[in-house]
């Protein structure tokens, strides 16, 4: 069967929260809708449960009938482009789409009158944030509103962004957030400092009590941690009442992955929700990625180079400078310098997908040897963990 690859890109609210994933196919060349049924059936059994929708673009491959084919979750919601529904030959996919009814996104451009009168529902309007002046995106939003919800795509930075809001879209696909723009700060809040002083003494395996009491100095971090391993996310038969009750089931090497969650909750930026996930997906991308790729007790060190991935945008310090206070193993640090390493290629991969570049994806899997069924599906079961582990 001809690969399918799949990249993702977040829909950001006006509370800078991620309230949908979009999801774009890359094909093969030759491969077919049906291919790219097959590839998202083979995903169903992973698929992110919850509220928050996922969008599915098929990319350069125009949607059809066959399409359709595979059980798309209730969640799901289907890109469409007008020339699918007013070119000669549409009044199959028509038929298909008033059949079985599914959630439905149409991308506006010159034929979208003609296809809003095709009789079909449409729940999103989306519109190309480089095609319109944010006059005629505002003009747009409010005469597309009967029809649906007004979104946007093509939202590169956070000015772009914040002009699709003035003009009435709702959400707008982007990783405008994973940039920040702001003056990065010479060191650590205090705040941060006692979270990487507590991760620190847990990695050196120091006594309990003397990890309690740092905790203790912070009575929110304690709570924070406990919330954590608690969640459904971590999958615990029994609840956690105390740090001391969690290194008596956990271990420390278990606890410190999850302590490592810590510092990234410490930020105080706007965008600390968005940032947070895609930390969290990139943790557990990662993780499972390398199964059994590397040893089983990599795992772990794999979760936290996702999840610290991101710390300098999240804490608004350089990476350098948030490294050299803490004591992590060197392919952590390596990784996380852009300096290669055993889990280089892992976090490499784990960055592409956040991208539009199919063929690059392909290559960063191939190269870890890596298949497309085996990508998509580790990638699927990630944002499902980052949804549930949102606090």
């Amino acid at each position: 069967m001809p690969d399918v690859y799949i990249s993702r890109q977040p829909l950001v609210n006006r509370q800078s929260k991620i309230i949908a994933m979009r999801l774009t196919l890359h094909l093969d060349d030759g491969a077919t809708t049906t291919d790219a049924a097959n590839a998202l059936g083979a995903l169903v059994e992973f698929w992110p449960q919850g509220e928050k929708l996922v969008f599915i673009n098929c990319g350069n491959t125009p949607c059809d009938a066959d399409f359709l084919a595979w059980p798309a979750p209730d969640n799901a919601t289907i890109e469409i482009h007008p020339a699918s529904l007013v070119d000669p030959g549409a009044a199959d996919f028509i038929a298909a789409l008033q059949g079985s009814q599914p959630s439905l996104c149409l991308h506006f451009d010159a034929q979208a009158q003609a296809a809003l009168s095709a009789g079909v529902s449409f729940r999103f309007i989306a519109f190309d944030a480089q095609r319109y002046t944010p006059a005629q995106l505002k003009v747009l939003a409010v005469q597309t509103q009967p029809f649906g919800i007004a979104v946007a795509f093509n939202v590169f930075d956070g000015q772009s962004f914040q002009t699709c809001l003035d003009a009435g879209v709702n959400a707008a696909a982007s990783w405008f957030f994973k940039h920040s723009t702001k003056t990065q700060a010479k060191a650590l809040n205090p705040g941060q400092a006692q979270i990487v002083r507590v991760l620190n003494l847990v990695r050196k395996n120091a006594d309990i009590k003397d990890i309690e009491t740092a905790l203790k100095q912070d009575v929110a971090l304690s709570y924070k941690l406990l919330r954590y391993i608690n969640s459904a996310g971590f999958g615990l038969s029994c609840e956690i009442q105390s740090f001391r009750h969690a290194v008596t089931i956990l271990g420390y090497d278990k606890l410190n992955k999850w302590l490592s969650l810590l510092l990234a909750t410490a930020s105080k930026d706007p965008m600390a929700p968005a940032l947070m996930h895609t930390a969290l997906t990139r943790a557990r991308l990662m993780e499972l990625l390398a199964h059994g790729l590397v040893e089983r007790q990599e795992y772990d060190n794999l979760f936290i180079t996702g999840a610290f991935s991101m710390l300098d945008a999240l804490l608004g310090v350089s990476m350098d400078k948030v490294l050299e206070s803490m004591s992590l193993p060197e392919s952590i640090c390596d990784a996380l310098l852009g300096k290669g390493g055993v889990y280089g290629p892992f976090l490499e991969l784990a960055r592409v997908s956040e991208g539009e570049d199919g063929k690059a994806l392909a290559e960063q899997a191939a190269m870890l040897g890596l298949s497309a069924d085996q990508f998509n599906r580790a990638q699927m079961q990630a944002l499902a963990f980052a949804d549930t582990m949102e606090l």
